[in-house]
């Protein structure tokens, strides 16, 4: 199955193109929304072509989770690790957005290899931000140790008013998602391809794979959470987390994983309704041509009657035909 990228491929071609053509005194705004609602802003004037202003809005939190100046608990402590002097924290951000860059591209390093990386890493801003406070969490899992004043039960956004819950334990992080579908043909789809999600989780070639559990209802690990942050139509999938699924570079792909899980099982589902409509439209066709290969061609069915000729016969003939067959 497909896994969404990490970064913004409009970001990441804006950038690059911005970076190949520097010296070139030319405006830019650009306004975009991706998947969950993340709206982007990137603005470059004529008076600084090397300064790129780029503004990130985050999906609306709901009640349950923690914003501390707009952003998720950590988030500026990783963009700052991510980076570098590259980047500058506008205070305050851009009317309507959670968070403003400033990117100075003469600070970019001179090995091309470098600065490739180093775009794409900003072209994931999306991930350093949202994924900040899951990264504390799964950082303190690989040395076996709980963040210190952690709460027992952490809500983090994902999607416009919606949070998955955190469960962190010094030797495991178990991870819960309430599932919520708009429309009943996904609320379908969704719950049959989360039970079959669960039933792959068991063959041989995934058994280092994290544990996965689907219920219909709420599991015991979200006792204390709010009503409203239960309501989950299309169940519940529950991921746990030991620490050898977060070593080295296992982290930063776990994170993004688990930050856009619902994204990744929505994108499936509309490829499925997709691939259903076509087999659906192709077994149609099929059916037509059938009927109309049943259908009698006028042209052959004319030219037939057309062809046939009636003489009529004198009474004379009938008397002469019937002596003849009496002979």
């Amino acid at each position: 199955m497909l896994l969404l990228q990490s970064h913004s491929r409009f970001l990441l071609d804006t950038l690059l193109n911005r970076v190949q053509n520097v010296d070139k005194a030319v405006e830019l705004d650009n306004n975009w929304v991706e998947f969950d609602d993340v709206r982007y802003h990137v603005q470059v004037t004529m008076k600084n072509p090397h300064i790129v202003l780029l503004s990130v809005s985050l999906p609306i939190p709901p009640p349950e989770t923690i914003f501390l100046g707009g952003l998720p608990f950590g988030a500026i402590e990783a963009i700052k690790a991510a980076y570098g002097v590259v980047v500058q924290i506008l205070d305050p951000p851009r009317d309507g957005f959670n968070l403003t860059l400033k990117l100075n591209l003469s600070k970019l390093p001179p090995d091309e290899e470098y600065k490739h990386d180093l775009l794409v890493k900003i072209a994931s801003v999306r991930e350093v931000v949202l994924g900040a406070p899951l990264r504390v969490v799964l950082k303190h899992l690989t040395s076996r140790t709980v963040a210190p004043k952690m709460d027992k039960l952490l809500a983090l956004v994902h999607r416009p008013k919606e949070s998955f819950f955190l469960i962190p334990r010094a030797d495991k992080v178990t991870v819960v998602f309430p599932m919520r579908f708009k429309d009943s043909i996904d609320t379908v789809l969704a719950t049959s391809f989360l039970q079959e999600f669960v039933e792959a989780r068991r063959t041989a070639g995934l058994n280092n794979a994290p544990l996965c559990m689907w219920s219909p209802s709420p599991p015991l690990e979200l006792k204390g959470a709010p009503a409203e942050a239960l309501s989950a139509n299309a169940g519940f999938v529950t991921f746990v987390i030991f620490p050898r699924h977060v070593e080295g570079k296992k982290l930063d792909r776990t994170v993004w994983n688990l930050s856009t899980f619902h994204a990744y099982v929505s994108y499936h589902i509309k490829c499925s309704e997709g691939f259903m409509h076509t087999r659906m439209r192709r077994r149609v066709e099929s059916l037509i041509q059938t009927l109309d290969r049943a259908k009698p061609d006028p042209e052959k069915s004319n030219k037939a009657l057309t062809s046939r000729s009636f003489k009529r016969m004198s009474l004379k003939d009938l008397k002469d035909r019937r002596n003849n067959s009496i002979l």
